[in-house]
């Protein structure tokens, strides 16, 4: 499954009010020639239905989930959605999914033992009347243990709120072959004080949440850079902020460090698709 060098991750196509710009809007990204377009669990709902909407607006461009929560989404019926987009679309859909957090498996009646869960989701998409193929599901993973996992039992993984550095770790946990594609949140803004106060307006929520938060200590960030919505060191880092070269310098960086594919989303102070955004960063497309 090819998803070439860059995409577009959005929540806007899941949560945008009209259906019709939003296939208007993915129909523009991939004839721009985005790889990838990705959309995010955000708390469960018709992730697979939303994708359909995707695959149907465009011709070249992989779906991927960014990532489905294991704890929200049954193995069987994702696997059995997953079989059905396929047949209709092609191979198409990467199928991203990962363990959440703890308060999500309780909700759920789980426990939140994160590689053995995981391993038992996967056994469940394996055991499936139609199984997910390996190369056509990816796993988000933060630490060590999971990206071997995906590693193993996947194409790869799709790590949030990362560094360059933390990139050229998983390379080397991962070996030269499997897919890794990290989340690389961006500004389209050259302004700095109002570059940072837009992003940590998106990611002080997710800073607080703790397996994002640990993530973060364990890439470095101390525990002040976590305070008050984020350090300008700690937004610096895991924001490219800037015009589109700025950006771009920022995603070689993680193509540089190992990735194959960055999965870039724009962050936006207005409301709706951030479409300025978008035909800003489309020579990152190429």
């Amino acid at each position: 499954m090819d998803v070439r060098r860059t995409g577009i991750w959005s929540p806007e196509l899941r949560l945008h009010h009209d259906p019709v710009e939003i296939h208007e809007a993915a129909a523009e990204l991939d004839q721009r020639g985005w790889g990838a377009l990705w959309i995010p669990g955000l708390g469960g709902g018709d992730i697979l239905g939303d994708a359909e909407r995707l695959l149907r607006a465009t011709d070249n461009a992989v779906v991927a989930t960014g990532v489905l929560s294991i704890w929200r989404h049954p193995a069987t019926e994702t696997a059995a959605g997953h079989a059905r987009l396929r047949q209709e679309y092609g191979h198409r859909l990467l199928l991203g999914v990962g363990v959440s957090d703890a308060a999500a498996a309780r909700a759920a009646g789980g426990n939140h033992r994160p590689l053995a869960a995981l391993d038992d989701y996967l056994d469940l998409l394996d055991a499936a009347r139609e199984p997910v193929p390996a190369e056509e599901r990816l796993i988000a993973a933060m630490g060590p243990k999971l990206t071997a996992l995906a590693g193993r039992r996947s194409a790869g993984t799709h790590p949030f709120l990362v560094t360059p550095e933390f990139t050229a770790g998983a390379r080397a946990v991962l070996g030269a072959g499997p897919l890794l594609a990290p989340y690389q949140a961006v500004v389209v803004d050259t302004d700095p004080a109002r570059a940072r106060a837009t992003a940590r307006g998106f990611l002080a929520p997710f800073i607080g949440m703790g397996h994002y938060a640990n993530s973060l200590l364990r890439q470095g960030f101390s525990e002040e850079d976590l305070a008050a919505g984020g350090s300008d060191h700690l937004i610096d880092a895991v924001v490219a902020w800037g015009d589109v070269d700025t950006i771009g310098k920022r995603v070689k960086a993680h193509h540089d460090a190992g990735a194959t594919h960055v999965a870039l989303h724009a962050i936006s102070r207005g409301k709706g698709l951030p479409l300025t955004e978008w035909r800003h960063l489309a020579p990152l497309a190429a």
